[in-house]
């Protein structure tokens, strides 16, 4: 199942944008993705395409020449709920701290890799675009995304709140290393920092569960990259 298609190709991103460099790379990504991908090259422009479009998530540079940036995204704030992913050149901590606070849902800095870019794109749009006939599956892993139930060779596996956060993440982003960082800022919320030892111990008990019902440990961990799912035992 390609899970991943099967939600892109139902995704409305809205592109906010005036570098052109970047605008042209973004949509050749997202397009050969199947995202169903609308573009602005202003924030004036962007916020009459948003409310004729409805975006499902807004991808914008908060570095605006005719507009600020976090006045935009207040405004939008203001009648949508829709996940707002920033990508700005501005790397200092308040730039991000101020879109934050201003309602964006995720920050990135540029330059970026692409890859986590479609991680980031799924990640906030995923609960939106979850069918309940659709189950996230990897090897002889299988996750109910209705149901919040995990089986491991077709075995009831009982996971915690948080097991289950860090297994579907992995799953969404099957191929590739998953940090310990980005781990925190999408299943525990940036609750914790990178120094604490929450993610290990539950990464740890989640591997321990999985393995007793597979016989192999699902989960490698790529020193210096990452945690990612193993498609099939060796």
């Amino acid at each position: 199942m390609n899970y991943k298609n099967q939600i892109s190709d139902r995704v409305k991103i809205l592109l906010i944008d005036e570098d052109e460099s970047i605008f042209y790379l973004i949509r050749r990504v997202l397009q050969r993705e199947n995202y169903r991908l609308y573009t602005s090259t202003s924030g004036r422009s962007g916020m009459e395409m948003s409310t004729s479009i409805c975006p499902d998530l807004i991808l914008m540079d908060t570095q605006l020449s005719d507009m600020d940036g976090i006045g935009l995204i207040q405004w939008f704030r203001e009648w949508t709920d829709c996940p707002i992913l920033v990508v700005s050149g501005q790397t200092g901590y308040m730039d991000k701290v101020n879109a934050l606070y201003a309602g964006a849902n995720d920050y990135m800095e540029k330059p970026f890799h692409l890859q986590e870019l479609e991680a980031r794109i799924r990640s906030l749009t995923r609960r939106k675009f979850v069918q309940k006939d659709i189950c996230l599956e990897c090897g002889g892993i299988r996750f109910d995304t209705i149901k919040r139930e995990v089986y491991a060779k077709g075995n009831k596996v009982s996971l915690t709140r948080k097991e289950n956060g860090i297994l579907e993440y992995l799953l969404f982003n099957i191929g590739r290393p998953v940090s310990q960082e980005e781990l925190i800022e999408h299943v525990w919320d940036a609750s914790v920092d990178s120094f604490s030892g929450s993610i290990r111990v539950h990464m740890s008990s989640l591997r321990r569960k999985l393995k007793a019902e597979l016989g192999y440990d699902p989960i490698i961990n790529k020193v210096g990259e990452g945690y990612k799912l193993r498609e099939e035992s060796d």
